[in-house]
């Protein structure tokens, strides 16, 4: 414990250390803090391995004291140099009975004994018994008078419990209420932005088409006006005129050719015949 304790001391005077925490440090009993930490407002020894107190110091302006989870069994009058305690923490040691808690009747500014985990705990009415021997106390085991839990009891005797928490929840709430709300108005903005969007899509499609029917509707008109042809269909027609009289060329020049045949056989027979006469 004394080495630990110089190096919680980091080169300072005793008397300018407000705190110490000296916890899992190990020793059976209160070696090396003394007198000189008159200034000492709050000390913890959790888990050190104390037997007892025997050696604890007069510490004048100490108001809170962790000693869970120790083996003191008694002695707890050795205290008595610390009257300004409002916090004691005496939880996980082997207090067995009520005499050996006594002694704390004399701290008139202790509100919070925390005795969990000890023996004392199984006797019979432990709360009511404690309460009346401690008039000052107003949290025993983390729990007041009216069996409440609670969060934690100052030396004002202003409690923190959880109705805070639901308040401060309540108006986390509200505010991701807000936030939400936000985010709903941006999305209907971006929808309503979206639907514009959209209607203007539509307006453009919807004249597209409106000017592909009013041009067909032109040029069937044109057509009508043409004598039932479009010029497309003009030029069809000269095309197929075209082929027809290619076509009637072609059977004209077949007769033309059958004719002269006929004349060539005609001569033939003819010069024939002139020669059987002769």
């Amino acid at each position: 414990m004394e080495k630990r304790l110089a190096l919680e001391k980091r080169g300072r005077n005793p008397s300018q250390i407000r705190e110490l925490i000296l916890d899992n440090c190990r020793s059976t009993t209160i070696v090396g803090l003394s007198d000189e930490y008159v200034n000492l407002v709050a000390l913890s020894l959790i888990n050190v391995g104390l037997t007892s107190l025997k050696g604890f110091p007069k510490l004048p302006n100490l108001e809170k004291l962790e000693l869970s989870d120790n083996r003191i069994s008694g002695g707890l009058n050795l205290l008595s140099g610390s009257p300004l305690l409002t916090h004691l923490n005496l939880s996980g040691n082997k207090i067995k009975d009520m005499e050996t808690i006594e002694p704390l009747k004399q701290f008139t500014n202790l509100i919070n004994l925390d005795l969990f985990n000890c023996e004392v705990t199984n006797i019979d009415n432990y709360r009511d018994k404690v309460f009346s021997l401690i008039p000052s106390l107003q949290m025993l085991d983390g729990y007041d008078k009216d069996d409440e839990e609670v969060e934690e009891v100052y030396a004002d005797g202003s409690e923190e419990d959880g109705d805070d928490d639901d308040e401060n929840e309540d108006v986390d709430g509200e505010d991701d209420s807000e936030g939400d709300s936000d985010d709903d108005d941006d999305d209907e903005d971006d929808d309503d932005e979206a639907d514009e969007d959209g209607d203007d899509d539509d307006e453009d499609e919807d004249g597209v088409a409106t000017g592909e029917e009013v041009g067909l509707n032109h040029l069937y008109k044109s057509d009508l006006e043409n004598g039932g042809l479009s010029p497309q269909d003009s030029e069809g027609d000269d095309d197929f005129d075209g082929a027809d009289g290619e076509e009637e060329d072609d059977e004209d020049d077949d007769i033309d050719g059958d004719d002269e045949k006929d004349e060539e056989l005609s001569r033939g027979k003819k010069r024939k015949h002139e020669d059987e006469v002769n």
